[in-house]
């Protein structure tokens, strides 16, 4: 017999595919970020506990081309910073994918709220355009001019928030009590230049990043660089505390029974 594709897989197959999934070269992605400070009230309302606003109310976003063997990827997020028992860190509201292969493994196994989206990432000369768009709305754009180059940053460690959670099979809460995964990123960067410009925050139901305006740009910058990541579950956390903000993961609202947006039909 032919064999079965959607069968299983051997014992030899399943500790082959882990072998090789440890063993994968640096993949290195040319991207912009913009980092900001917001309305410290608007940057707490969107921190699910028990994360914590930061000292300072910053949001970040990142938009980048991936150089993923066999096929270009655009990725791209939208974080506020946070801090968890001491630990700091950035909690993403909205991170963009241009592929479903990249959406659901950061789904299903981090519990990062990745969605499909178009990203892209554009230089012409000194002028470099960044966005990220979803529903035909370009939520957030990046522009400006690069300015020159900057000294390039040691190595170093990065630590979002996420939460990994199931909405629960009749409909009221999850399945079982949602964890806070941390994930660390070791980062390196090859190259690094500074960009003089401004982000444009445009309305979306689907992506109000509107809500969290640019008082002040702390930086904008253009580079390489490569990142490894490793998660972990660091706690349980109250489902009646989460509940409240599940909305954040989901583009129809009455996926997690919650009341339409405002002004909506």
């Amino acid at each position: 017999m032919a064999r079965v594709r959607y069968g299983a897989r051997t014992e030899a197959e399943i500790a082959a595919a882990r072998a090789a999934s440890s063993k994968l070269p640096d993949i290195w992605s040319t991207g912009v970020v913009a980092v900001w400070e917001s309305d410290p009230d608007a940057v707490a309302a969107v921190l699910p506990p028990p994360l914590k606003p930061a000292e300072r109310p910053l949001v970040r976003a990142n938009i980048s081309k991936v150089d993923l063997p066999g096929y270009p990827l655009g990725a791209g997020s939208v974080a506020v910073a946070a801090v968890h028992d001491g630990q700091e860190g950035w909690y993403p509201l909205v991170m963009p994918m241009t592929h479903e292969r990249a959406l659901i493994g950061g789904r299903e196994v981090f519990g990062e709220p990745k969605k499909l989206g178009e990203v892209t990432v554009e230089r012409d000369g000194l002028v470099v355009r960044a966005s990220l768009a979803r529903h035909g709305i370009a939520f957030v754009e990046v522009r400006g001019a690069v300015d020159g180059p900057l000294p390039l940053p040691e190595p170093k460690e990065k630590v979002d928030f996420y939460f990994k959670f199931l909405p629960a099979v009749d409909g009221s809460g999850f399945d079982a009590d949602p964890v806070l995964v941390y994930c660390t990123r070791n980062e390196k960067v090859r190259k690094l230049e500074k960009i003089t410009g401004d982000v444009v925050l445009r309305e979306s139901m689907y992506d109000p990043i509107a809500d969290l305006p640019v008082l002040r740009i702390v930086d904008i910058t253009i580079g390489e660089k490569t990142t490894d990541q490793r998660g972990k579950v660091v706690e349980r956390v109250s489902a009646q505390a989460l509940l409240p903000y599940i909305h954040q993961r989901y583009d129809d609202p009455q996926q997690i029974l919650d009341g339409p947006p405002e002004g909506s039909v």
